[in-house]
This record gives structure tokens, sequence and C-alpha cells, in this order.
């Protein structure tokens, strides 16, 4: 694995801690460090950090203090 596959993998913590858990990426990586767009893409499903996620996470929250504060008026 070329080292600075190493160091972005070893800095960031969450592709650490998947990389654990999926070892088949080792493999992967190892042969051919183009590969490490396909392991971090995994990692962000997994983790669900993509922007979109973390926008239907707000709505699913305004949704529902919207919803409490409904019950609360009534």
């Amino acid at each position: 694995m070329q080292l600075n596959v190493q160091f972005k993998i070893i800095n960031d913590k969450k592709l650490y801690d998947y990389l654990k858990h999926n070892s088949n990426y080792i493999k992967m990586l190892n042969r051919n460090s183009l590969n490490l767009k396909n392991f971090e893409s995994d990692m962000k499903d997994k983790y669900k950090t993509r922007p979109s996620d973390k926008l239907n996470n707000v709505i699913d929250n305004i949704d529902l203090v919207t919803n409490m504060l409904n019950v609360f008026k009534k």
C-alpha cells in the first residue's frame, strides 16, 4: 500500500475503523491505490456521512420538533 494512502487512513478515524471491520479492503488497496475512492464511498455509505444523509437527518429532526410542538399546542 502506498504511503499516502496509509497516512490518509491512519489520520481519519472513520476510515481506520471501517478498515478494521472490513479487512478485505487491505488486499484491494495493496493492489491498486485507486480503490481508495471506492473504499471511502463505502465508508460514507455505512456511516451515513454524505451531505444528503445529513440533510435528511436535519429534515427528520425538524419534523420531529414540529410534531412535538403540535402535540403540545393542542
